[in-house]
């Protein structure tokens, strides 16, 4: 979901909430920062679609760059979302339709690589207790 610039991020978060509970209703703990906080949007969110909003803020009294929980999960993914370098210009999209196609298409490849990609498992004891023999020379 796209919005303008001048947008609060607490009132956009209603209906991006709602969205997200008829999409995808297991979902039930949303972390935010702390701009999300105003409005009575945790409220709002428990009471409508149920879905918890569980706040990050910074530690009171504290200076200068400090890792918050959760928030390195927030710059991770825009970090995917940058390498498909179209999103490194300064074009700016006519159409919210656009520039949401252009954020969601690096999404899809990023499940879909995860999705294919071979796995290694843990690895197995090979060993008489599992129904393998075990070589002489080991």
């Amino acid at each position: 979901m796209v919005t303008p610039a001048d947008a609060q991020d607490s009132l956009v978060a209603r209906e991006l909430l709602f969205r997200l509970a008829l999409l995808h209703p297991e979902i039930a703990v949303v972390w935010a920062d702390a701009a999300y906080a105003k409005n009575g949007l945790i409220e709002w969110a428990k009471k409508y679609p149920d879905i918890t909003v569980k706040v990050v803020r910074r530690p009171p009294k504290t200076k200068g760059f400090i890792i918050l929980p959760r928030r390195w999960a927030v710059e991770r993914s825009w970090s995917w979302i940058m390498r498909a370098r179209r999103h490194c210009r300064d074009d700016h999209e006519r159409l919210p339709e656009m520039s949401e196609a252009l954020i969601t298409w690096p999404c899809i490849t990023l499940m879909t690589r995860r999705l294919t990609r071979r796995t290694a498992g843990p690895a197995e004891r090979r060993d008489v207790a599992h129904g393998y023999l075990m070589s002489d020379a080991a």
